[in-house]
């Protein structure tokens, strides 16, 4: 009976396909058990989407992710899943890491985690994990493709003749073929990410690698991106573009209302920014979303105060709450909206606060994938195991975005990656 032999150069005990912030942690945390990982990347630089984060200083984790309640902060068919491996690998987990490397790290807002420096440091303490001396390793190669994967039967018919196969058992071996040579391996992970920032190199080869076992994929969608507005409804802002203020933002209905309080970004094509970005992983075409202009105030308790003592014209005014740019649009729309305040009918001050306090718009789109920070949808999690991120597809495991698991915008997506791929590498098995 044959067995895998460990020592050939082109035999592992797993190869990870991807080398971003889940596959590189996950083969940093398998190296330490002992085993021996191949990392695979395309690219011609790796872990390119850690590098752009967060303005290059990448927001790596949340502080105020709570593991218990997991759908407070991710979407997906089942964000119950995730609650396991951020239970195992909490963000306390990676800080405690970056205190060994003194990685200098600050808090920004929400929670959100950032490096003091520069995001390369998060990419080196990786990378360090890999290349840590001891009994296992981490071989990376890139830019590298990976031109088929076969499942090979352990015992079957036919693989007689090919001694890195075992005759022994159910479990089989997986036989890649890449542009640098075959490889061989009885555990395959995909940590290829999501469809967002084709740029830097984001494909759909993890969907195919799932669809090509039968493993469902939930549909796929840009998620955390700028939202856009046809150009007749958006023609009144399109020249306020850069303009940014705080908002409340919500959408759904109030069975599932979503609501975020955070700033806002005008664009020329439409409406940019945190409040936007964190709304857009739960809005679905066809949907309104619902905008407070200026949060915390009575606008019209203020107008109609103000139109008391007041013969300025409105729109000076109103400046005083929000910014003068906005009310100069807002009251362009309307002749009555343009005299002083104390010649406006009460009636026309209470509508303008109504809508200033409830603006609903239905948006045409979004930006799409070359804007989205991440790809909502991908592998279900219905076919996954989430103490160990294995497929019902023996062997073959799925970590980070390409699971149908989004996080919040401001360090959630990150902590993902790390927790998944935690879960993963330590439920590794050593190659028999």
């Amino acid at each position: 009976m044959t067995k895998l032999d460990r020592n050939s150069a082109q035999t592992f005990d797993a190869v990870i396909i991807g080398a971003g912030a889940a596959g590189l942690f996950c083969a940093g945390v398998a190296r330490s058990r002992g085993l021996k990982i191949l990392v695979i990347d395309h690219n011609e630089k790796i872990a390119e989407k850690i590098r752009i984060s967060g303005g290059g200083r990448c927001n790596f984790t949340n502080k105020d992710i709570d593991p218990r309640q997991p759908h407070k902060y991710f979407i997906g068919e089942n964000p119950q899943f995730c609650r396991s491996a951020l239970s195992k690998y909490t963000q306390d987990d990676f800080l405690s890491l970056l205190k060994q490397y003194d990685i200098p790290f600050h808090e920004k807002h929400k929670g959100q985690l950032f490096c003091d420096n520069s995001s390369k440091e998060i990419i080196d303490v990786l990378l360090k994990e890999c290349n840590l001396a001891g009994s296992g390793s981490v071989e990376i190669r890139y830019p590298c493709s990976v031109l088929s994967i076969r499942s090979l039967q352990r015992g079957s018919p036919g693989n007689e003749q090919n001694p890195d196969i075992s005759a022994q058992g159910e479990k089989p071996i997986y036989e890649l073929d890449t542009d640098k040579g075959k490889v061989l391996a009885p555990c395959v992970v995909i940590a290829t990410g999501g469809l967002s920032i084709p740029m830097i190199g984001a494909s759909d080869f993890g969907y195919k690698v799932a669809k090509q076992f039968n493993l469902p994929v939930v549909q796929t969608r840009p998620a955390l991106v700028p939202l856009t507005f046809e150009s007749a409804v958006w023609g009144p802002y399109a020249h306020m573009s850069g303009l940014s203020l705080p908002v409340v933002i919500s959408t759904g209905t109030k069975k599932a209302r979503t609501e975020f309080a955070e700033d806002l970004l005008f664009t020329h094509r439409g409406l940019s920014g945190p409040g936007i970005l964190q709304i857009s992983s739960y809005w679905r075409p066809g949907d309104s979303i619902q905008v407070n202009l200026a949060p915390g105030q009575s606008v019209q308790e203020l107008l109609i105060k103000t139109k008391d003592t007041s013969r300025k014209l409105l729109v000076n005014e109103l400046s005083q709450w929000i910014p003068s740019r906005l009310a100069q649009a807002w009251t362009d729309q309307n002749t009555t909206l343009q005299n002083p305040i104390n010649q406006v009918p009460d009636q026309a001050l209470t509508i303008l606060a109504k809508k200033l306090e409830n603006w609903e718009l239905i948006p045409s789109g979004t930006e799409g994938y070359k804007k989205a920070e991440v790809t909502a949808g991908g592998v279900s999690t219905k076919v996954l195991n989430q103490q160990t991120m294995e497929s019902t597809q023996k062997g073959l495991y799925f970590i980070g975005e390409v699971v149908d698991i989004t996080g919040w915008l401001g360090g959630y997506n990150f902590q993902w990656a790390w927790s998944s791929g935690f879960a993963c590498a330590n439920n590794l098995p050593i190659a028999a």
